[in-house]
């Protein structure tokens, strides 16, 4: 029985890598293109969560020589901006 309660929370781990981030559209890459723009960024990789939130992450941008993790909302307007 403990066995079985094992395999089924291994189980339960793997399967919540099911709801990975996903490639946001060409039209909101190119709206999150232009909002980096504006901070003086660049770069970087552009991932819609999948997740109810409509939140966008841009890992490793490039902001005035450093890199940085965004977060833009459903707007595109930046809400987080993480020193990497």
């Amino acid at each position: 029985m403990r066995k079985l309660l094992i395999i089924a929370f291994a189980a339960g781990l793997c399967g919540t890598s099911a709801l990975a981030d996903e490639k946001p559209s060409d039209a909101d890459a190119a709206k999150i293109k232009a909002a980096l723009t504006e901070w003086g960024c660049e770069g970087g990789t552009y991932e819609k969560e999948s997740e109810a939130t409509s939140v966008f992450e841009v890992d490793d941008a490039k902001c005035k020589g450093s890199q940085y993790d965004v977060k833009l909302d459903s707007a595109f307007k930046v809400i987080s901006l993480t020193r990497d």
